[in-house]
């Protein structure tokens, strides 16, 4: 593996000695091919592993950083059935909704009686699921048994916790969680992920949504094959692909104007977390990085691996050219940076697997 300290974060390096060939990362198929040439072995060695063994990986990084894309395209990699993504938040809201159906309700019960370990009993702890408002919290010792509740349904998977440790106080529970939920012997990781501010405010800010079939898009990040302007508000917009919407105008979210102000306070917190969390010692860490900066870029990453962004231009005619380049941003300590693809961040998380699990 090819890694280089920049600032307080490690920069990989995904370019392949004897890989010359452009890949298009957006096509599934051309994005297996991807993988199999430049981590072929290492793709090798962790299936052989998860023939009969597996792991436990938090994701730790700030909100909207990706975790749930990135543990999915690792999951393309190596297979669902010996792979699974837990959402903490998904979790909770999951078993708020399934206290309606009585077989479930019953489920939930027995597993709380006999597993639970907290300050409440078991009817209580259905009343504050049930009575828990959108942006109220319940205790870690509730998360961790709802958390154990859900592993005891899947079969034998490697698994990756997305939303816990949330709070500075859920830090030494996350530290010994297999043991706290009793998750076999499997070795645990930590794996960070990093992702400018700006990255995140930007994808906020130029999201788009068919208000017909709900697919969003962005105008930035993700142009449709048709553009469309405003003359009134002197504004390029997104046209619906799928033709059974007969080309709606995509629009923007209430409230995505703001970008990342509303979720600042969030962000911060999470960060918080992980600067704690960097600072662990005797748990493997690997380290996923969005961008690079651009005087690494060329011995690194290969040109097809950045993150391309969208602008456009009217011609008298009226008509709408759309312009790719590659998305130059600042990363938070103000270093002209490319974004890299979400598969070339993935191949790294691929390649420090292997390591860290000493494959």
């Amino acid at each position: 593996m090819d890694i280089t300290q920049q600032k307080d974060f490690p920069v990989f390096k995904t370019k392949v000695d004897g890989v010359n060939e452009r890949f298009n990362l957006s096509d599934p198929t051309e994005r297996a091919r991807y993988f199999q040439a430049k981590a072929g072995p290492e793709i090798e060695k962790l299936k052989q592993y998860q023939g009969g063994d597996s792991f436990l990986s938090f994701l730790i990084g700030k909100k909207n950083t990706g975790k749930g894309t990135y543990s999915k395209l690792f999951m393309e990699i190596m297979g669902k059935d010996k792979n699974g993504h837990l959402s903490v938040g998904d979790l909770v809201r999951d078993v708020h909704s399934n206290l309606d159906d009585p077989e479930k309700r019953k489920e939930m019960a027995s597993f709380m009686e006999a597993n639970y370990r907290g300050f409440h009993g078991v009817e209580q702890i259905i009343e504050l699921i049930e009575g828990r408002s959108q942006t109220s919290l319940i205790s870690t010792e509730l998360i961790i048994a709802l958390i154990k509740f859900e592993i005891s349904k899947r079969p034998k998977q490697s698994l990756f916790i997305d939303g816990f440790p949330r709070a500075i106080d859920q830090i030494t529970y996350s530290i010994f969680l297999k043991e706290l939920i009793g998750y076999r012997e499997d070795p645990d990781l930590m794996t960070f992920i990093s992702v400018p501010e700006g990255i995140i405010d930007e994808r906020i800010k130029s999201r788009r949504v068919c208000p017909k079939c709900k697919t969003p898009r962005n105008l930035k990040l993700l142009a449709t094959k048709e553009v469309g302007y405003d003359k009134d508000s002197e504004e390029f917009y997104l046209i619906c692909d799928d033709q059974d919407c007969g080309g709606a105008r995509m629009e923007k979210k209430e409230g995505d104007e703001l970008g990342i102000e509303p979720i600042r306070k969030r962000l911060e917190a999470d960060d918080e977390v992980m600067q704690e969390l960097l600072k662990l010692q005797g748990i493997p860490k690997v380290y996923l990085r969005n961008a690079i900066p651009i005087d690494l870029a060329d011995g690194y990453v290969d040109e097809y691996e950045l993150t391309p962004s969208y602008s456009y231009e009217l011609d008298d005619s009226g008509k709408v050219t759309t312009i790719e380049s590659p998305w130059v941003v600042k990363d938070d300590e103000g270093v002209d940076s490319y974004s890299l693809l979400p598969a070339a961040v993935v191949l790294g998380m691929v390649k420090q697997f292997a390591a860290a699990l000493k494959l």
